[in-house]
């Protein structure tokens, strides 16, 4: 059996594979055991695990089975319904649970789902773990330690999780500040932040225009959120408003739209973030950390501001591995993810905009202005099929060509070449000052790349 779970947990078509209500029984019912054996408790203690998740179709048939799964190895099961994934991390911790699980395929379309497994502490679980839990489902051992008549879990329904969740988000904005005066404008995905962030943007004093708030199992990341933000920039300027935010379907990721209609991305909104935490002597040890894709404009900006970045692999837990390692508070990924370390244990898209539009609030500045901390430089990016993967440092053709074009380059853009950890893929990236340049290296590489490994 192949790894079952991927960078981000198990995800896949829902009701295919992975994804089954048998398979996701089986998930619930090892992780309640590793949960059970892994936590210490008195003996007569019971375990519990939360279970969340966002607003896709399959969720209602998938919580019954992962339910029924913890259930059946005597755990019980806190119930919260649609709810943002950092939302469902913080319910974990803040209930003293032994773990909490997420129903979501985060930016997929509809059709897919997925679990992301939180651990007590709010963290997601280590490789270690995960690989017990396979280990547990594929041995087939975990039906061993089933109880039986008054030791078998049961479930019930947390009423109040939004709630909770909502004061928490409160109150990491300052108590000084509000929103007042400021217009709107949130694209909620048709996804778990539909309820939950119009409810705090209002109560903190702002105009709200919310668009895509209304799900239906099946319009999830349709056409709209953090991936579609053609929706967000027309409303922005149809209501004149100061600022638009995207989430994606479970609620981790942020995209912004300034007063013009122009999109920033997670490299923009992490260094006005970034920049205002500085000034304010919050960015502890001076440092951010993002991932090897961050564009090379944030580097510069960066630079200038007199900022350290440390550079992770991609993929939002290896940000936050990178982050604990350097005791680092702020940290994320051109897509979005941002990590505010000082306040929550995962990526959570409101928490990132309230504190973006902290820095607006105290400035007293346009987004558009504080988003000229950084210049956004031309990318391309190819994706060459090969045939063979040999270490890149080993191929001297490849080699030879990313030091030429290194030289062209000099001190303005950078080149990044690497193999796809999921497909035959090698990806050859390229940014620098100009559109032209960067395109012709980039072509470049990528024909020295296919020649090289057999691709196409």
């Amino acid at each position: 059996m192949a790894r079952l779970f991927g960078t981000d947990g198990v995800r896949g078509v829902a009701n295919v594979g992975s994804m089954t209500a048998e398979n996701v029984l089986e998930i619930g019912r090892a992780t309640a055991q590793v949960c059970r054996s892994r936590t210490h408790k008195s003996k007569t203690a019971r375990r519990r695990i939360v279970i969340g998740k966002d607003t896709r179709a399959s969720g209602y048939m998938l919580e019954n089975a992962l339910s029924a799964g913890i259930c059946s190895m005597g755990v019980d099961v806190l119930l919260l319904g649609p709810l943002p994934t950092p939302g469902i991390a913080f319910t974990t911790m803040s209930m003293r649970a032994d773990a909490g699980l997420v129903l979501s395929a985060s930016h997929n379309p509809f059709e897919d789902n997925g679990i992301k497994i939180f651990g007590g502490d709010g963290y997601k679980l280590p490789d270690d773990m995960e690989n017990e839990i396979q280990s547990l489902i594929e041995s087939g051992k975990v039906k061993e330690f089933r109880p039986t008549s008054n030791e078998v879990g049961r479930a019930k329904r947390i009423d109040d999780a939004i709630g909770r969740y909502i004061v928490f988000c409160k109150n990491t904005f300052p108590n000084e500040l509000t929103l007042e005066g400021l217009r709107i404008v949130l694209d909620c995905a048709n996804g778990a932040t539909y309820k939950v962030a119009p409810i705090i943007f209002e109560e903190l004093g702002a105009e709200v225009f919310a668009i895509h708030h209304r799900p239906d199992g099946t319009n999830i990341n349709d056409n709209c959120g953090s991936q579609h933000t053609d929706d967000l920039i027309e409303k922005v300027k149809e209501t004149r408003a100061d600022i638009g935010l995207a989430f994606d379907g479970d609620g981790d990721r942020l995209i912004a739209v300034d007063e013009k209609g122009m999109e920033l991305t997670g490299d923009h909104i992490i260094a006005i973030i970034a920049q205002h935490m500085k000034e304010e002597g919050r960015l502890k040890n001076n440092k951010v950390i993002t991932t090897v894709m961050s564009n090379f404009g944030f580097v510069k900006a960066m630079k200038k501001l007199g900022i350290e970045q440390g550079q992770s692999d991609v993929g939002d837990r290896y940000v936050l591995k990178k982050m604990l390692e350097e005791d680092a508070v702020l940290g994320g990924e051109a897509s979005g993810h941002l990590i505010c370390q000082n306040y929550h244990t995962t990526g959570d898209g409101i928490l990132a905009a309230l504190q973006l539009l902290r820095a607006v609030q105290v400035k007293k500045k346009k987004l558009s202005e504080l988003s000229s901390v950084m210049t956004l430089f031309p990318q391309k990016l190819i994706n060459v099929t090969v045939s063979d993967k040999p270490p890149l440092e080993d191929v001297k053709s490849i080699q030879d060509a990313i030091r030429s074009a290194e030289a062209t380059l000099k001190e303005n853009g950078r080149v990044l070449v690497r193999y796809s950890g999921t497909q035959s893929m090698c990806r050859v990236m390229v940014e620098g000052s100009t559109t032209a340049m960067t395109d012709s290296l980039a072509s470049e590489i990528a024909r020295t790349v296919s020649k090289s490994l057999g691709g196409s």
